[in-house]
C-alpha cells in the first residue's frame, strides 16, 4: 500500500492507544492541512491500549476529569462529555471515573474524527500488528505481521508501555498479559513494585475473589499518597533553579514545601505547582543528576507525584492494616521456578539475611524498563538493531530531540521517524500521564502539519 500516492503528506502512526489517538486528533484539527493519517493498532479496539482496556470498575483514573481532556486548549472537553452522559456534574468536576470510561471517550473522539475525516480520505484505521519500521529513499516503510507493507512520508511510534517483563525478570508476567491466567484463590502472590500498577493488580486479584497472601516488594516499600483538593502554588520560571545540582534542587524543593505548609498550604500544592516545569527541570540536569534521581529520588517523587483517589487510597491502607496486602522494602536477588511454584530470594532493606518467598505467581509492576534495547517490542528492537534509533543515555526510552525526532546510532536526528508518549521518557521523563502527552502531541502535530504547507 503506497500512502504517498495521493501527494498528501502521509503520516503513519504505529500504536492506536491513547497516545496515537491524541496525536491523530491534534493533527486533524487543522481542517485545511493536506495530510493523510494511517493509525495502526494490533488490538481490534482503538483508543484503549493497556491502560484503558480494563473493565474493572475499581480501576479508576488517577487524575480527575478536569485533567483528562484530549485537548490541552480545551481542558473541559472530557468533563462536558461526562456531564452529557450523567457521569459528572458541573459542581463536582474533580470526579475520578473508571478507566474504561476514558477508553470509551477516546474511542468516541476517534469515531467523530473518522466520521468527519474518513470521507475526505484524511484518516484510515488499520487493525493489524506492526513488526518493523524502516526508512526508504523517499520516506518510511512499515511492515505488518500479515506480510503487507505501508509506505508513507513519516512514521510516529506511539506504542506506549512495554507489555512484557524485561529479560532479567523472565519468571514474572505483566498483569493482563496472555500469561496472566487464573490461579487458585488461596495461592500466594508476589508483586514486584509498590506503585499504581501494583494497586491495579491487587484490585484485580481481590475483585476475582483472591484470598491468598499478596506480597508487594520494592526498594523502599512505599505506596502512592492520597489526592486532596488544594491550590497549586504559582511559580515563574525564574523561581525554579534549573540546571543545578540534584542535592541543591532537593533542598530547595523541601524548603519550598516547608514555607508553603507554614503559610497554611499543603505539600501537594508544591508538587502540582511545579508540574508545568517538570520537563524543563529534567532536561536541565546533566546525565549524572538524572541517574542519581532515577536511583535514589524517583521512588520518593513517584508516591507524591502519582497519587491515588481518596476512596482507593483508603481501601489500600485498610488492606495493609488487615494483612491482606504486605508491603516489603527490599531487593529481589533471584527468582526461579521450583516445581509448580516460584521461589524468590529477597533481602529486606537494612537486613543482611536473605529470605525466600514462595509464590504461585510473580507479577512485574516495576514500570520503567531498565534497558529498552533488552525489551520485547519488535519494532523498537528492529529500529535499534538497524541504527535508526538508539536508547537514551539512561536506557529507559528512545533517544529523541525535544521535537520528538528519533536519534540514530550516529546521534543525528531523523526527519522521518518520531516517537511520542512513554517511549520518550528519557528525554521528557514526565510523559506518562495524559496532561503531558496531549501537550507533546499538540507540539508534534503543529510541526508535522507545517510540512504540509499549512501554518498550524
Amino acid at each position: 500500500m503506497n500512502e504517498r500516492a495521493s501527494g498528501r503528506l502521509a503520516i503513519i502512526i504505529v500504536g492506536g492507544g491513547a497516545s496515537g489517538v491524541l496525536l491523530a486528533a491534534h493533527l486533524l484539527r487543522n481542517r485545511e492541512a493536506d495530510i493523510r493519517i494511517t493509525l495502526i493498532e494490533k488490538r481490534q479496539v482503538f483508543g484503549q491500549g493497556v491502560a484503558y482496556s480494563t473493565e474493572l470498575a475499581d480501576h479508576v483514573l488517577n487524575v480527575s476529569a478536569l485533567g483528562m481532556s484530549a485537548y490541552a486548549d480545551d481542558p473541559e472537553h472530557f468533563l462536558h462529555w461526562l456531564i452529557e452522559r450523567g457521569l459528572a456534574t458541573a459542581d463536582n468536576p474533580r470526579v475520578y471515573v473508571p478507566r474504561s470510561v476514558y477508553g470509551e471517550y477516546l474511542a468516541e473522539v476517534l469515531g467523530d474524527l473518522r466520521g468527519s475525516e474518513g470521507e475526505q480520505g484524511r484518516l484510515h484505521l488499520l487493525s493489524e500488528e506492526c513488526v518493523s519500521v524502516a526508512t526508504t529513499t523517499a520516506g518510511v516503510e512499515v511492515k505488518l505481521a500479515n506480510g503487507a507493507s505501508l509506505v508513507g512520508h513519516i512514521a510516529v511510534l506511539a506504542v506506549g508501555h512495554e507489555e512484557q517483563p524485561s529479560i532479567e525478570k523472565t519468571v514474572a508476567i505483566r498483569p493482563g498479559s496472555p500469561g496472566d491466567t487464573p490461579i487458585d484463590p488461596d495461592d500466594p502472590v508476589l508483586i514486584l513494585g509498590t506503585g499504581l500498577s501494583m494497586v491495579d493488580t491487587f484490585l484485580s486479584l481481590t475483585a476475582g475473589g483472591h484470598r491468598g497472601k499478596i506480597t508487594a516488594l520494592s526498594r523502599r516499600g512505599l505506596v502512592p499518597s492520597i489526592h486532596q483538593a488544594g491550590r497549586p502554588i504559582r511559580l515563574d520560571a525564574a523561581d525554579v533553579p534549573l540546571g543545578t545540582d540534584l542535592s541543591y534542587f532537593v533542598r530547595w524543593f523541601r524548603q519550598l514545601v516547608r514555607d508553603t505548609e507554614r503559610n497554611g498550604g499543603d505539600w501537594r500544592d508544591v508538587v502540582d505547582g511545579i508540574r508545568p516545569f517538570n520537563q524543563r527541570i529534567w532536561q536541565s540536569w546533566p546525565h549524572g543528576a538524572k541517574r542519581r534521581f532515577i536511583e535514589h529520588t524517583r521512588a520518593w517523587w513517584d508516591i507524591h507525584r502519582h497519587r491515588m483517589p481518596p476512596e482507593l487510597h483508603e481501601r489500600v491502607i485498610r488492606a495493609i492494616a488487615e494483612d491482606e496486602l504486605e508491603l516489603v522494602a527490599g531487593k529481589l536477588l533471584e527468582a526461579k521456578r521450583v516445581g509448580d511454584r516460584f521461589e524468590a530470594k529477597i533481602r529486606r532493606r537494612h537486613v543482611p539475611a536473605i529470605e525466600t518467598i514462595s509464590a504461585a505467581r510473580i507479577y512485574d509492576c516495576t514500570g520503567i524498563t531498565t534497558d529498552l534495547a533488552a525489551g520485547t517490542n519488535p519494532i523498537v528492537r528492529s529500529l535499534i538493531d538497524r541504527g535508526l534509533a538508539r536508547p537514551d543515555p539512561l536506557r529507559i526510552g528512545l533517544d529523541v530531540t525535544p521535537q520528538c525526532a528519533m536519534l540514530g546510532s550516529d546521534g543525528q536526528p531523523s526527519e522521518r521517524l518520531f516517537a511520542i508518549g512513554p517511549l520518550t521518557r528519557g528525554a521528557f521523563f514526565e510523559i506518562e500521564a495524559i496532561p503531558d502527552i496531549r501537550v507533546q502531541c499538540a507540539g508534534l502535530a503543529r510541526q508535522l502539519v507545517s510540512r504540509a504547507g499549512i501554518a498550524a
